[in-house]
């Protein structure tokens, strides 16, 4: 067997009292793809942190080429070729993709800057990912999925021994993510030693030549991938069958409590008409890019639309998200880090402030805010250390969990929920889907927006699939199939009208 390149040796960390690493062996291997899987909180974020440079184990000793090294920081460790691509994007938005990606060490010649050259090896770097932003180009002015891109690229443009990818897929489709495999496989193939962490385990399946199950702080299975079946690592992970992910479909009343007809959406949606009935589960299906988001931004007023809204039999007035919250229908965003949660902030500031009228009278009344708190944790299942702790420091689902809590504490009869689950372990989207059936049970209509296409499938009994702007189809009961949704995205039309 080949001789670890980076390993971690019975390393425990703690901050402060609370130990959340005990006694880990892991290694990572030259030509080899090695999957760290397990829940969000698992403690996988720190052991990767600590394999690059960025944590100090408390106890242990992390190993390169089989001698102790102690990083100073994650600089000396990117120097040894140890690279981190974290799962929060560390870009600077206001500066190029080139700058980006030299970014600390930019090309020279003489005193100068050699920006020809940035700009020639950026634009291999970024077409060698299949995305085709010019180097010059604002990261600010770019997409989340192309930003993922910008990250990946920094990582290639260095002499990588050791990369450490976190959750590199979660912004990713389908197709990103097999051009990104494509570059994993590559760097393999040339004796790169890679660590890779995903929640979508049919990713690991594909990519891990083998998997270390991280649970609770500790090791508790590893093995060649051929050992895993997919229900065998997500049972490893949470310690509970899950193979009954979804709970059963609903199909919602005969109401119609939200319909659309010919909206547009300016730069994004055309000609797009929806209905939605009272107690519903509806799906909107569709590749990155097709409109999915800012159809339903549209909508709920957070984008200027045309066309006709109506709420609950009365018209919505465009452009007045205010109006729409009054009224019952709220939007949870895709972004919860950038645009749902202030990450610096506690629980109970993040969780009240879209009602916080509620709790001024008129100074704000702690002992309702905290009760309004101990509800959401009990009802949301918020699995916090302690109430005073910054939602930044929560793992991820955790902190889709409050985002749930947070939009359901206004009381609304329609939810537009953007990407569930994005980033979310196994056992919490099992939390998550349960949470928005029972939603559905009290009454309420949830809207699904989801590139995963077995949430869609699992969670939804009619999806409206959206390509290049337009809603290209409904898709109904047994004709909610991967294959079908794919072929609506795609502009192919559905198998039912090939039929016809």
């Amino acid at each position: 067997m080949t001789a670890p390149t980076l390993a971690l040796h019975d390393v425990s960390k703690s901050f402060g009292p609370i130990e959340v690493l005990h006694g880990v062996d892991f290694d990572l291997r030259p030509g080899e793809v090695h999957a760290l899987i397990g829940e969000n909180g698992a403690g996988k974020s720190t052991m990767m942190k600590i394999l690059g440079g960025y944590l100090s184990p408390t106890g242990g000793e992390v190993r390169l080429d089989g001698q102790r090294a102690a990083f100073s920081d994650s600089a000396e460790a990117e120097a040894a070729g140890v690279i981190m691509i974290h799962q929060e994007f560390n870009l600077a938005d206001h500066l190029s993709v080139e700058q980006n990606v030299f970014l600390g060490r930019e090309i020279r010649r003489g005193i100068f800057l050699d920006h020809k050259t940035m700009q020639a090896k950026s634009r291999d770097l970024m077409e060698a990912l299949e995305a085709r932003v010019p180097p010059r180009t604002r990261v600010s002015d770019i997409s989340v999925p192309e930003k993922q891109m910008v990250e990946i690229a920094k990582a290639l443009s260095r002499n990588v021994r050791v990369l450490i990818m976190d959750e590199p897929t979660a912004v990713l489709t389908g197709a990103e993510a097999r051009v990104l495999f494509k570059q994993v496989r590559r760097l393999r193939d040339e004796g790169a030693a890679i660590l890779f962490t995903s929640h979508k385990l049919d990713e690991v399946s594909e990519i891990a030549d083998r998997v270390t199950v991280l649970r609770d702080g500790a090791v508790v299975a590893q093995g060649g991938i051929d050992e895993f079946t997919e229900d065998a690592m997500a049972t490893a992970m949470v310690g509970r069958d899950v193979s009954d992910l979804f709970p059963a479909k609903r199909a919602g009343g005969d109401e119609i409590i939200l319909e659309a007809a010919h909206v547009d959406v300016p730069g994004h949606v055309t000609g797009a008409s929806l209905s939605l009935r009272k107690g519903e589960i509806l799906g909107i299906g569709g590749l990155v890019g097709a409109g999915r988001t800012e159809l339903m931004e549209g909508l709920v007023g957070l984008r200027p639309r045309t066309g006709t809204v109506t709420l609950k039999g009365t018209s919505l007035p465009g452009g007045d998200v205010a109006c729409a919250r009054r009224r019952g229908f709220v939007y949870l965003t895709e972004d919860r880090k950038g645009a749902g949660l202030l990450l610096d902030k506690s629980l109970t500031e993040n969780l009240t402030l879209p009602v916080l009228h509620r709790y001024a009278r008129p100074l704000i009344d702690r002992k309702a805010e905290a009760a309004a708190l101990d509800k959401a944790i009990t009802d949301f299942d918020i699995r916090v250390p302690s109430r005073d702790v910054k939602v930044g420091n929560l793992s991820g689902g955790n902190q889709q969990k409050l985002l749930l809590a947070k939009t359901m504490l206004c009381d609304p009869d329609v939810v537009v929920i953007d990407e569930p689950t994005r980033g979310i372990d196994i056992g919490t989207k099992q939390q998550i889907y349960t949470l928005i059936h029972r939603l559905a049970e009290e009454g309420r209509s949830i809207i699904v927006i989801s590139s995963e296409m077995p949430e869609l499938i699992g969670l939804c009994n009619r999806v409206y699939v959206m390509h290049g702007g337009h809603v290209a189809g409904e898709l109904t009961g047994s004709e909610v199939t991967e294959d079908n949704v794919i072929r609506l995205a795609t502009g192919l039309g559905s198998q039912r009208e090939d039929a016809a």
